[in-house]
Order: structure tokens, then sequence, then C-alpha cells
């Protein structure tokens, strides 16, 4: 948190700096306006919509608006921008407004990995999963994009929603061979494989995805279960202890209750 409202700060002060060096610079070249200036205007939009994610990072997202809505007035359709936006009424759980300016951010740039992917989140999150796998699988088709083995994540997920467990798999499999250090992909193939019978590699992934994450209620009764298949009684002990004191209320817990 303490990073977070460094980075805000200075992000702030590099924007008072950018308008009071233009408005500087513009002495001399004639221009009223550091903003008249194409250069000048596409400085402090990037300024104003880094201020604004700095703002949403922090859980401020009333506060977001503001330089975002400025970055808006210098350019209403450019893409970054209205990105940001449709990422604050996500998170104020606006859903339609969210909608909206994503869509506009897509007309600015169709085929902008990042934002087919945020966009593709958004729709899973919304429950959209046939649509929400769509935009997965056109970010997906960037192969120079550095969070591709994210978008594959993704698309596994959804993939699972929709039922269809070998596209999951093939999905899942690919994310995990661009990057195997991904806590959600190894905790799905440890459920699938589980599901299929296939206790060795199940317990393979489940061991992966412990040394990179915390618990959850969901890995919790899978580590009992495969502890239980392993007929490792004491480690099947454990994992049931952690889910009755941390997790009493959820179905996970009572799942395992059914299975006692």
């Amino acid at each position: 948190m303490k990073w977070i409202n460094f980075k805000v700060r200075k992000i702030t002060l590099m924007l008072l700096l950018l308008v009071t060096g233009l408005a500087a610079g513009c002495v001399s070249s004639g221009h009223d306006s550091p903003l008249q200036t194409g250069k000048g205007r596409d400085e402090a939009r990037v300024a104003y919509v880094q201020l604004g994610l700095g703002y949403l990072q922090q859980g401020m997202s009333e506060q977001a608006k503001v330089p975002l809505k400025k970055a808006l007035e210098l350019d209403s359709n450019d893409a970054d921008a209205n990105a940001a936006l449709a990422l604050v009424f996500q998170a104020q759980a606006e859903p339609e407004l969210a909608d909206r300016y994503f869509s506009k951010a897509l007309a600015a740039r169709p085929a902008d990995p990042r934002l087919l992917n945020n966009y593709g989140s958004f729709l899973f999150e919304q429950k959209r999963f046939d649509q929400a796998a769509l935009y997965f699988q056109q970010a997906s088709a960037d192969t120079l994009y550095p969070e591709r083995s994210r978008v594959f994540e993704n698309l596994g997920v959804t993939s699972m929603r929709l039922g269809q467990r070998d596209s999951a798999r093939q999905q899942l499999e690919k994310a995990l061979h661009l990057n195997g250090r991904q806590p959600r992909a190894l905790l799905e193939m440890a459920e699938l494989s589980y599901e299929d019978r296939h206790y060795v590699p199940a317990r393979d992934y489940y061991e992966r995805f412990s040394l990179l994450s915390g618990q959850n209620a969901r890995s919790l009764l899978l580590g009992v279960r495969l502890a239980t298949v392993h007929e490792e009684r004491d480690a099947a002990a454990r994992f049931g202890q952690q889910l009755e004191r941390l997790y009493p209320g959820t179905p996970e817990y009572q799942q395992y209750l059914s299975e006692q």
C-alpha cells in the first residue's frame, strides 16, 4: 500500500511538473497553453490515465474518475482512458457503464490483446461465458503478447464453466507451458486430473500449486481428497482441520463433512 501511495504521489507530481514545464516552453513558441500543442495534450492525457489507474489500484475508484474524465476531455476516443474507466465501473458493480466504456476502448483499438483479455474477464464475471471465450480467443491470437499465458488460463477456466473439459485441459496446458508458475491454472489442472482419476499427476499439480499460493476452501478440500486417495491419513486430517477452522461456513466444508 505504501508503494502504491508513493506511486500516485509521484504521478501527481509528474503531472504538475509536466504542465508547468510545458507552460514555460510555450512562452517562446507562441502558444497560450501547453494543452494547445499535440505533444502537450498527449503527455497530459497519459499522465491523467496513469493517475486514475493509481487511484484505482488503491481502491479509490471515485477519485480515479477525476483524472480519467480530464483525459477524456483531451481525447474522448482514447482507448486507455476508456478502458481505465471501464475498470472503474466494473469495480463499482456498474456493469452497463463498464460494458459501454470497454466497447469504446475496443472501437479505438480492436486488436489490443490487453483490452480483449480485460473485456473477456469482465464478461466472465458477468457469467457471459460464451462471449468471454470469444474475446479470450482473440486475445490469444497475438503471439507477442507478454501475458498470453494468462489469456490461455482464462480461456481454460471459461471452457470449464461451459462444460468443455477437453478444451479446458488443452488451454490450461498451453498456459502452463508458457508459464509454469500460475497457481490458478495448476489448481484447475489438479482438480481436472483428480476428477479423471489421474491421481499421480493430480498430486504433482497440487504440490506445485501449494508452493506458489496460499490455501483456500477449494484447494483444502482437494487436498483432503488427494491425501485420502494416497492413504495419507495425517495429511487428510490436517487439511480437514484447516478447512474447518478457516472456512466453516463454505460449501466446500459442507462437502467435506458429507464425504467423511
